[in-house]
């Protein structure tokens, strides 16, 4: 039990890790504003949300999966 515990928190640690390695710096500001061209640049799409999300539903997943094997390895 122990061993899976280790294993979730080393798991869970380099992912949130990971995630923060991917970011990028913004893109320069321009002169005019909206770009060389006169045309406005795209927005910045928030994904952090749904990122937190997606990973507290795979970790509740991962808790799920690791109590039914502890429970089952009790009951033999």
């Amino acid at each position: 039990m122990k061993k899976h515990i280790i294993r979730f928190s080393i798991i869970t640690i380099l992912t949130l890790f990971a995630s923060v390695g991917f970011t990028q710096p913004p893109p320069p500001p321009s002169d005019a504003g909206h770009g060389a061209s006169g045309n406005q640049t795209g927005g910045n799409a928030p994904v952090g949300g749904g990122l937190f999300i997606l990973m507290g539903l795979g970790a509740a997943y991962g808790g799920r999966k690791l109590y039914k094997v502890n429970c089952e390895e009790l009951e033999e």
